[in-house]
C-alpha cells in the first residue's frame, strides 16, 4: 500500500462534518482533503456522512453525490466513469487508485481520500500536472519515422511485433503510478518517472518507430532513467494491472545490449 504523505509544512485540520439524513441505515464516513491555495487557509478533512442505500458502488458515485447533494465547492476530475480516461485518479484509503474503479465496499472503516501525493494542489482532489505533462512531451510520444510510408496501405508489423506492445499500450497516463514512486517524489524535476518511461517504453519497442537509437540516447541519463531503484510501488498501484518496473527494465537491457 502507497501511504500518502502531506505537502512540507503542511498542518491539516479537522473540518466541517456534514451528518447522513435521519433515519439512514447504511450510513458511512468519508474524510476528504479540502485544499483552496487561494484562500490562504491551511489544508483540512471534512467528513461527509453517506447513506450508502442511496448511493452507487464506487467511490465516484459518493463524490458525484457530496457534490450534487450536499457540498458543491467540492473539486474534482472526473469524465468517463469507466476506468478508461484516468482523470479520477487520486489517494484513497492509503493508495493510489481510480475513483470510479475503487468499490466503496473494499474500504473498512472511514474513507479516507486524498489528492495523489507529493504534487501541487490546484484545489482539493485536484493535483497539478504540469511537469509530468511537460515530461511526457520530452519523450516524444509519437510515432517517428524516417522513409516514407508505403504507397499503397499502413506500415505493417506482424502479430508477434504487435504483441511487443501488449502491457504498455494499455497505460491511460492516470499518473497512478508516477506518484507512487518514492525516487520521483525525491528527483521529480529530473527523474522521467514510471509512467512517462512506461510511455517510451512504448514506442521504443513499436517496430514501426525509425528512431529507437535517438530515444535511447535520450534517455541514457543518469536521472532521466537510472533513479528507478526498482521500489515496485508503480506496479502495486497501477489500477489497469500493467508493469511499469518491467518496462523501464527493458529500456535498460535495451541499453546494455546496445552497448555490448
Amino acid at each position: 500500500m502507497v501511504e500518502f504523505a502531506l505537502p512540507a509544512n503542511s498542518r491539516v485540520q479537522n473540518g466541517k462534518t456534514h451528518k447522513a439524513p435521519a433515519g439512514a441505515k447504511k450510513v458511512k464516513a468519508f474524510k476528504i482533503y479540502r485544499y483552496d491555495p487561494d484562500s490562504g487557509a491551511n489544508p483540512r478533512l471534512d467528513t461527509y456522512e453517506i447513506d450508502l442505500d442511496a448511493c452507487g458502488p464506487m467511490v465516484l458515485d459518493a463524490l458525484l453525490k457530496i457534490k450534487n447533494e450536499i457540498d458543491s465547492t467540492l473539486t474534482f476530475r472526473r469524465s468517463c466513469r469507466e476506468g478508461i480516461c484516468g482523470s479520477c485518479a487520486m489517494n484513497i484509503d492509503g493508495a493510489n487508485t481510480l475513483a470510479c474503479l475503487k468499490p466503496i465496499e473494499d474500504i473498512k472503516g472511514d474513507a479516507k481520500i486524498y489528492p495523489l501525493p507529493h504534487m501541487p494542489v490546484i484545489k482539493d482532489l485536484i493535483p497539478d500536472l504540469t511537469v509530468p505533462y511537460a515530461q511526457l512531451a520530452s519523450i516524444k510520444p509519437w510515432m517517428q519515422t524516417q522513409t516514407p510510408p508505403p504507397p499503397d496501405g499502413e506500415r505493417l508489423q506482424s502479430p508477434e511485433e504487435r504483441e511487443k506492445l501488449d502491457g504498455m499500450w494499455e497505460c491511460i497516463l492516470c499518473f497512478c503510478c508516477q506518484t507512487s514512486c518514492p525516487s520521483y517524489w525525491w528527483n521529480g524535476d529530473r527523474y522521467l518517472g514510471p509512467a512517462v518511461l512506461l510511455q517510451a517504453a512504448r514506442w521504443i519497442h513499436d517496430s514501426r518507430d525509425e528512431m529507437t537509437g535517438e530515444r535511447l540516447d535520450a534517455l541514457e541519463d543518469p536521472f532521466k532513467l537510472y533513479r528507478c531503484h526498482t521500489i515496485m510501488n508503480c506496479t502495486k498501484t497501477c489500477p489497469k494491472g500493467l508493469n511499469p518496473a518491467k518496462a523501464i527494465g527493458s529500456i535498460k537491457t535495451k541499453l546494455l545490449q546496445r552497448g555490448v
